[in-house]
């Protein structure tokens, strides 16, 4: 008798299978940075008629190739994003040599360019997951989010077409000054359709460390306001808040902590191998050499010490706040320095829910620290507009992690 399991528990045995093998498991491909829409929040869009970016992508050929050498060091679990994924001519036909070769593929797109031929063909061959950004929940917002006439009405089509045949659909959407008013209401139309919602608020510069997106970053309060509005997430973050651990000690830090170069990698669409789509500080270009002589250099990279303590070092609270080594590069230029932004909002978190928190160094916002009061002063005045501060019913559910390479990335 063959013996099924679960997906969850196939992940589980996967996960624990590969933990100390360094395997390159699970992996994101940026196909194209090109994209039909100019969103004020973007960290790496190109216009869709860029032609020294599109004579730079990898080609069909190479493409394969890269396939052909991760699925035989083991890679299972496959991310297509961009720009937009779409943007590609060959799209199909690497999407349809991906399948082939055995990974779970998920898609992550705007939908823009999703009409009845592509839906088709994506219902003759369905990924395993497809996930679509949907920046507003009416054309006024979404359009100015995007800044291209026309687009909102386009990514409806797309969630209609693949929902009619039944494809597994997710959708997400990003929380920004722009549309920070109908987060909720996109949420309710997604319990509407029957599909899941996840929305990230955590902007950063772009690639090149252009600081436009954070123009449109929520502040502070914005954002945990947000968190507190609805019950399921705010008490996801009072669950993460309760399970508070002291961080590990090892002989010598290491300046990562996250999957990337353990299990989990990406790549840009010029061939460049890094950590996460966020960090390009390191890489490695497989057109120069073999994905394996890359992955071995990524996982160096992987463990790299640590130069130097700081407030983040001892800090317990990381699960919420997003600190990591890319937003230190993209931020302060500085991959150990410390992101005032989301120190700010994991410490008004803790505040807004009431979560204690251990001393771990000198930092301003802690109790006895410079900015302390205006975490006090801000944590009032939310917990007093808040209904779902008090009393929370801690749930299952489950958290979102850039760590294990299903980061949304303000995509």
């Amino acid at each position: 008798m063959i013996q099924s399991l679960s997906y969850t528990e196939f992940s589980r045995r996967i996960a624990f299978g590969t933990r100390h093998r360094n395997v390159a498991v699970q992996g994101t491909i940026e196909l194209s940075h090109r994209c039909p829409l100019e969103c004020l929040h973007c960290y790496n869009n190109l216009p869709m008629n860029d032609a020294e970016a599109r004579r730079s992508e990898l080609t069909t050929h190479e493409y394969m190739r890269l396939l052909d050498e991760i699925a035989d060091l083991g890679c299972l679990w496959l991310c297509f994003t961009g720009g937009e994924i779409f943007a590609r001519r060959d799209f199909f036909e690497l999407y349809e040599y991906a399948k082939r070769k055995g990974f779970l593929v998920t898609l992550f797109t705007n939908g823009i360019l999703i009409d009845e031929r592509v839906a088709n063909r994506l219902a003759e061959n369905p990924p395993f997951s497809i996930e679509i950004t949907l920046y507003g929940r009416t054309a006024q917002t979404y359009e100015a989010l995007t800044r291209i006439p026309g687009s909102w009405e386009k990514c409806m089509r797309a969630i209609r077409l693949l929902l009619a045949r039944n494809l597994p659909l997710k959708l997400k959407t990003v929380a920004v000054s722009v549309n920070k008013h109908e987060v909720y209401d996109i949420k309710a139309f997604a319990d509407e359709i029957g599909v899941d919602l996840k929305f990230d608020a955590m902007m950063n510069p772009r690639i090149d460390c252009s600081s436009a997106p954070l123009s449109v970053r929520l502040s502070p309060t914005e954002l945990v306001e947000l968190d507190l509005h609805d019950q399921a997430r705010a008490a996801e973050f009072k669950r993460l808040g309760s399970i508070l651990s002291p961080p590990p000690q090892q002989e010598t830090p290491t300046m990562y902590d996250c999957g990337g170069g353990v299990h989990s990698w990406a790549m840009d669409p010029y061939g460049n191998l890094t950590i996460c789509v966020l960090s390009h500080k390191d890489n490695f270009n497989i057109r120069e050499q073999s994905f394996a002589e890359a992955w071995d250099g990524l996982m160096d990279v992987r463990r790299k010490p640590a130069t130097r303590p700081t407030k983040c070092t001892a800090c317990q609270i990381k699960t919420m706040c997003g600190m990591c080594p890319a937003n230190g590069e993209l931020e302060n230029g500085d991959p150990e320095a410390p992101v005032d932004f989301l120190c700010h909002v994991a410490h008004l978190r803790a505040a807004a829910l009431d979560i204690d928190i251990p001393a771990h160094g000198e930092c301003e916002y802690c109790a006895g620290g410079s900015a302390h009061h205006v975490i006090a002063e801000e944590a009032m005045q939310l917990t007093a507009a808040s209904a779902y501060t008090a009393n929370i019913e801690i749930t299952n559910i489950p958290a979102e992690s850039c760590g294990g390479g299903s980061c949304a990335c303000q995509k």
